[in-house]
């Protein structure tokens, strides 16, 4: 680590701290890295929508909070430029949501990662890609 670059868990400590949307998620950081985030969450009333299942949005949230902290986890500022989901299961009220990040292509420029979001049971329940762009700005 040289001397301008912050190691990836102080990287994310300073995202996270200055996050409130992440915090109200109540989303807990397991393991910080370098192209590599293990987030969960617990999923709350206050989560679901409509059908009594949880919205679209909180699964996409937790892996656009992975995506950005594995991504600036390699201590380059880095901004989501393309994003998808597919939801695979229903996610009910009280299911616990872990990230997966695959970090699939890194270039100076460009950084591709799939996040599969898994619940208690390992029940795959999300599929995310996302694209970022890695500025030339350290942390």
């Amino acid at each position: 680590m040289d001397n301008e670059q912050l190691a990836p868990k102080l990287v994310v400590d300073k995202m996270y701290n200055n996050d409130p949307f992440s915090k109200w998620l109540g989303i807990k950081r397991i393991e910080d890295g370098a192209g590599k985030s293990v987030l969960q969450l617990t999923v709350r009333q206050e989560m679901l929508n409509g059908f009594g299942i949880a919205h679209g949005g909180i699964t996409y949230s937790l892996a656009d909070s992975a995506l950005a902290f594995a991504a600036n986890g390699h201590g380059r500022m880095s901004v989501s430029v393309e994003t998808s989901i597919s939801h695979t299961e229903q996610v009910k009220e009280g299911d616990i949501l872990t990230t997966l990040v695959e970090e699939m292509s890194l270039s100076n420029k460009i950084g591709i990662y799939h996040i599969t979001i898994r619940n208690q049971h390992d029940q795959t329940v999300a599929l995310f890609k996302g694209t970022v762009y890695r500025t030339s700005k350290k942390w």
